[in-house]
């Protein structure tokens, strides 16, 4: 996981109160992309929400749009960067990939880049990414604890050459876009 050329990958997944949506946008470690898949809304009917119940928001989000998702994303990156805690599990069992979610914080810097603390919450890490901005809260599973120290060296050396989280803001603009161009109904 060191190897700072391999490829990252970028999964959200978007709910508005008719639909949900998800995108995966797979990119080198300077930010510039090899993949991007996303899926169409997906508008459960009346009935739907009332036959699923509370579990249609899982179905939703694993059994259709992850499956499609991460079925569909040719170029493998090494590791999934999520901005939702819920998809670690789901992304992990599906891509058979390590998944952690990367957040800003409002913290002081730590004392160095690279630098990564637990914060006290199981699989919660507080990660320097780079010399002069405030930490990252990584949050990875129970099972990935351990890779930690990975995980931080691959996502540190990326932040040499990319701000970690902006992908989530080029992916939601994408969806965007994508929802401008479909015809109105």
């Amino acid at each position: 996981m060191a190897n700072a050329k391999q490829l990252m990958g970028y999964l959200m997944i978007d709910s508005q109160e008719d639909y949900f949506r998800g995108a995966a946008l797979v990119t080198d470690s300077r930010g510039i992309p090899s993949d991007f898949r996303y899926t169409e809304p997906v508008r459960p009917t009346k009935l739907e929400r009332i036959l699923y119940g509370s579990a249609l928001d899982i179905y939703l989000r694993e059994d259709i749009i992850l499956d499609n998702l991460l079925g569909a994303v040719q170029a493998k990156p090494a590791m999934w960067i999520l901005s939702d805690e819920a998809l670690i599990e789901p992304v992990q069992r599906i891509s058979r990939l390590p998944a952690v979610v990367v957040a800003g914080t409002t913290r002081s810097p730590l004392e160095q880049s690279g630098q990564c603390e637990p914060t006290g919450e199981e699989g919660v890490f507080m990660l320097q990414a780079d010399n002069i901005s405030a930490p990252l809260r990584l949050t990875v599973s129970g099972e990935n604890i351990s890779k930690i120290s990975q995980f931080a060296g691959f996502l540190t050396s990326s932040a040499e050459e990319m701000e970690l989280t902006e992908p989530f803001t080029r992916i939601a603009r994408a969806l965007e876009a994508v929802a401008e161009s479909e015809p109105k109904k």
